[in-house]
C-alpha cells in the first residue's frame, strides 16, 4: 500500500507541476453557454455552474493542496525541530516556557485557532506597503492567499514537532555517545547538530509525512468556509463548496474533488505508515 500510495502521490505531484501545460483549459476560463455540461470528449469531467472545465480545475487545485501541505510541513520542521532540540538539550527555563506555551495552545481547538490566524493574516497582509515584510504581501497576492494559509497552519503545527523533537532529545541526551562527545571537548552546537539531530531525524520525518494530510484537509476546510484561497484560484475545498449548492442535481461537482482529496490523503497516510515501519528500529509494530 505504501508503494501504491507513493505512485499515486507521484502522479498527483506531476499533475500539479504540469497543470499550466497539461490542463485542457485555464482554471478561470468560462463558457456561460456550456454550464453544467456532462462529461464529453471536450470536457472529460464536465463543466461547473460557470462553464469552467472541472478536470482543469482539479489539476490546478492539486497545485494548491500539495503546495499547502508540503510548504507547511517544511516550515513546521524549520520552526519546530530547532526549538524542540534546544529545549530538550538544555532544559531549564526555556524548556518550561515551551511546554507551557504548548499546553495553552493545545487547550484551544485547532481549527478555531487556525481560523483566527488566517483571518488576521488575510486582513493584515494587504495593508503592508513598505518595510521588510512587503514580499509577504506580494507572495500572498501572487499565490491567491496560499501564503496566509501556510503561515496560519505553521504557527499552530510547529508545536507538535517541537514536542516530539524535545521528547526524543530527552531520551538521548544522557546516552553514552553524547557523553563521549562531550568528554572529547565537543561544544553544544556540535553535539546537537552532529550527534542528536541525525538520531531524531527518522521519527521527525515520519511525523512530517503524517502531518501533511492534516494540513491539506485543514486547507480544504478553510476553503470550504470561504477563508481559503481567493477566487478564481481553485482548490479542492473550494470546488466542494461551490458544488454543494447543486449537489442534488449535479453530484459529480462534489464527488470529483472529494475523490481527489480522499485518494491523496489515503496515499499520504499509506506512505507515512510505510516509512514508520521502515524506520522503526524496533521492527514492525
Amino acid at each position: 500500500m505504501a508503494v501504491g500510495g507513493a505512485a499515486l502521490l507521484a502522479v498527483v505531484g506531476l499533475t500539479a507541476i504540469s497543470a499550466p501545460v497539461s490542463a485542457p483549459f485555464r482554471y478561470d476560463r468560462q463558457d456561460l453557454f456550456a454550464t453544467y455540461h456532462a462529461p464529453t470528449h471536450a470536457h472529460w469531467a464536465g463543466t461547473d455552474a460557470l462553464g469552467r472545465d472541472v478536470l482543469s480545475r482539479l489539476m490546478y487545485g492539486a497545485r494548491v493542496s500539495m503546495s499547502v501541505g508540503v510548504a507547511t510541513a517544511a516550515l513546521v520542521l524549520a520552526m519546530g525541530v530547532p526549538v524542540g532540540l534546544t529545549a530538550g538539550y538544555f532544559g531549564g527555563t526555556f524548556d518550561l516556557l515551551l511546554m507551557r506555551v504548548v499546553d495553552i495552545v493545545f487547550a484551544i481547538p485547532f481549527l478555531l485557532l487556525v481560523v483566527l490566524l488566517q483571518t488576521f493574516f488575510t486582513a493584515y497582509l494587504p495593508t503592508i506597503r513598505h518595510g521588510p515584510l512587503v514580499w509577504l504581501r506580494v507572495l500572498n497576492h501572487d499565490t491567491g492567499g496560499v501564503t496566509a494559509i501556510v503561515m496560519a497552519l505553521a504557527l499552530v503545527g510547529w508545536l507538535d514537532v517541537a514536542r516530539v523533537a524535545r521528547g526524543q532529545v530527552l531520551s538521548l541526551r544522557h546516552r553514552e555517545f553524547v557523553l563521549a562527545a562531550k568528554s572529547l571537548g565537543a561544544v553544544d552546537r556540535h553535539v546537537m547538530g552532529i550527534h542528536l539531530l541525525p538520531n531524531i531525524a527518522a521519527p521527525i520525518i515520519v511525523m512530517a509525512t503524517l502531518l501533511i494530510p492534516g494540513f491539506i484537509i485543514a486547507e480544504a476546510g478553510l476553503s470550504f468556509l470561504g477563508l481559503g484561497v481567493q477566487p478564481p484560484v481553485p482548490s479542492w475545498g473550494t470546488m466542494i463548496a461551490e458544488g454543494i449548492d447543486s449537489i442534488e442535481s449535479y453530484p459529480r461537482l462534489v464527488i470529483a474533488p472529494g475523490l481527489a482529496l480522499a485518494a491523496t490523503l489515503l496515499s499520504l497516510n499509506f506512505v507515512g505508515d510505510g516509512l514508520r515501519d521502515a524506520l522503526d528500529p524496533a521492527g514492525e509494530r
